[in-house]
């Protein structure tokens, strides 16, 4: 007799909360599957998905859900979610053009109650909304906020218990405790967490006790009959309470649970065994962050007052090569964006040569730390943006889009963007020999087109732009990897039309090349600026504003990312639709030929 698969008689969770208890291991098991399946050939975030599924589960079956609001820090975790409010059919489609969000977002389902993608904001989203409940006189209501151990240990998590301990709102946080996040977690948090689980704690010990939260646990998370009771019995406790719960990133897939770094977005992978595909055999460009890495690491060996830093992405950002070379040197400071810049300050303030590695869209998170702690003051943190521009799959909350219109308005600081490895080695090259302002060097994500980049390092000329290719009517001005657009939209050309084009890498955003601006001003009727960052506020903006400034009237057109939140898709797909893709690039030369 072949048992009836449970997972297909759920669309919504009121279907979910018809089951029988004693069923609901089976749908966990089901859920997983569906997960690891899908995962395996479209690609995405798998670890944290597969820790959450009984929690998930509980959660929907417990909590009258859409009323009952339920709110995921970061969304990573959200794909079983997903799955049971409405999404199975179209889960496929997760993180393409066109398909549903890899994160949880409110123009996708009423079950996405807010969107994120940046971690530790749930507690406070959940607390504004558990207060407007209060005060709309839906007391009943039930509000609940998932966070994993490393975005709790974040500043912004704090602020919200903080002030969740002084209200009597209808507020559930459960910390899903697995020890890692992208990486393993850090801090004395963590150490903090690890002793609970290990000794139990002590009342007078417990951190959230003392924040006025009423706290239980540690339980174990994948116990599906544990969990549900708890919630119950939680759902009739007043006021703000923590539901500590111990989960595996990863369980169901042995490989997931034993190689939780890899496997929190393996790529493709066989479902049935769980190993990922196999790595092409040709030998392929570095990737831009393992440029970065191995670059700081010869400068360090160097170098000896080189100190790194990363808000929580040692991997991402391979700054765990010199984490294993130079443990003492290197520090992750865990999901603290604010603090990794201010502790950046303090240590350059102090005549350490610092390179701070934040994700562009995550630098985003200490917009006034860089303004008054390091710009304000000239301190000479050298800061290197991944992930700069379109980042593919990961949609708006992860595309670095606006680094160059928002840093662009501080003043004394240092925009580059390298064109390729060897600028971006030899503008870390440069910068470790000391300058007078903090530099901001941004790059994107992926590998970058040259095979033998570790050559002999070369000073770079601060402020200086490079002329690529001469011509006689258009000029093509870029900044960063984008020129390699420009240089394929050139290419695609006819050879007559190819000699009027011409081509210069900017390099810097501050400070513009303002003699070579002169000379290009003087020699071509018409400026194409091109940048993948938003067009308002970047190269553009500044070039136009020079122009104005000097009193020229060539005609100047911007290229970069329009005034809207690109979705998710493949880096190409979204190039095409921003409009900087050589083919779109191509026309605009053609139009103005």
């Amino acid at each position: 007799m072949v048992l009836e698969n449970i997972l297909n008689t759920i669309k919504f969770p009121e279907d979910l909360r018809k089951i029988p208890k004693e069923s609901l291991p089976k749908l966990a098991q089901e859920l997983r599957e569906f997960i690891i399946n899908i995962v395996a050939t479209k690609e995405g975030h798998l670890g944290a998905s597969l820790g959450v599924v009984e929690l998930t589960i509980a959660l929907h079956y417990v909590f009258n859900t859409p009323n009952d609001i339920l709110v995921w820090d970061v969304g990573h975790q959200a794909y079983g979610h997903k799955i049971i409010t409405g999404r199975k059919e179209i889960f496929h489609t997760n993180r393409q053009l066109g398909g549903i969000s890899g994160f949880p977002k409110r123009s996708e389902s009423i079950y996405d109650t807010f969107g994120v993608g940046h971690s530790s904001t749930a507690i406070s989203a959940a607390l504004g909304m558990a207060i407007a409940s209060k005060l709309k006189g839906g007391t009943d209501k039930q509000h609940i906020a998932v966070v994993g151990d490393a975005s709790i240990a974040s500043g912004m998590a704090f602020e919200a218990l903080n002030h969740a301990g002084v209200t009597d709102t209808n507020l559930l946080v459960i910390l899903n405790d697995n020890a890692i996040g992208i990486d393993p977690s850090v801090g004395a948090l963590k150490n903090y967490f690890t002793k609970v689980k290990l000794d139990g704690a002590k009342e007078a010990d417990n951190i959230f006790e003392a924040l006025n939260f009423n706290y239980s646990g540690p339980i174990d998370g994948h116990n599906l009959t544990l969990v549900i009771s708890e919630l119950e019995r939680l759902k009739k406790v007043p006021g703000p309470k923590v539901l500590h719960v111990i989960t595996t990133k990863g369980k169901g897939l042995r490989q997931a649970e034993e190689n939780q770094v890899t496997y929190h977005a393996p790529g493709k992978f066989d479902a049935l065994t769980g190993d990922l595909a196999p790595k092409s055999n040709n030998v392929q460009p570095a990737k831009f962050q393992d440029v970065f890495g191995k670059t700081l690491v010869e400068l360090a060996s160097k170098n000896e007052r080189i100190i790194g830093i990363t808000p929580a992405m040692p991997t991402g950002s391979s700054l765990k090569f010199m984490m294993d070379i130079y443990p003492e040197r290197a520090f992750d400071v865990g999901i603290a964006e604010q603090h990794a810049v201010t502790f950046a300050a303090g240590l350059a303030a102090q005549e350490l040569t610092v390179f701070c590695n934040i994700y562009s869209t995550f630098l985003q998170r200490a917009y006034d730390q860089v303004i008054h702690d390091v710009c304000l003051q000239k301190i000479p943190v050298i800061f290197c943006l991944d992930r700069a521009g379109i980042v593919g799959e990961d949609g708006p909350t992860h595309h670095g889009a606006f680094d160059l219109a928002f840093l662009n308005c501080i003043p004394n600081l240092i925009i580059f963007a390298p064109r390729n490895e060897m600028e971006l080695r030899n503008i870390m090259f440069t910068a470790q020999q000391g300058l007078t302002l903090p530099i901001f060097i941004r790059y994107p994500r992926g590998r970058g087109k040259i095979l033998e980049w570790q050559k002999p390092f070369s000073k770079i000329k601060i402020g200086k732009a490079e002329v690529i290719k001469e011509g006689s009517e258009i000029v093509v001005l870029t900044i960063g990897t984008i020129a390699d657009n420009a240089k394929e939209a050139i290419e695609m050309l006819s050879a007559m039309q190819q000699e009027k084009i011409g081509l210069v890498d900017m390099r810097f955003l501050k400070p513009l090349d303002e003699m070579l601006l002169h000379q290009v001003f003087k020699k071509y009727e018409t400026i194409i600026t091109v940048e993948d960052g938003s067009a308002i506020g970047g190269l553009g903006t500044s070039i136009g504003t020079f122009a104005a400034s000097k009193g020229y009237k060539n005609k100047i057109e911007i290229i970069g990312i329009p005034d809207v939140f690109l979705e998710h898709g493949t880096i190409s797909e979204l190039q095409e639709i921003a409009g900087i893709s050589s083919e779109k690039i191509n026309q605009i030369i053609q139009k103005n030929l």
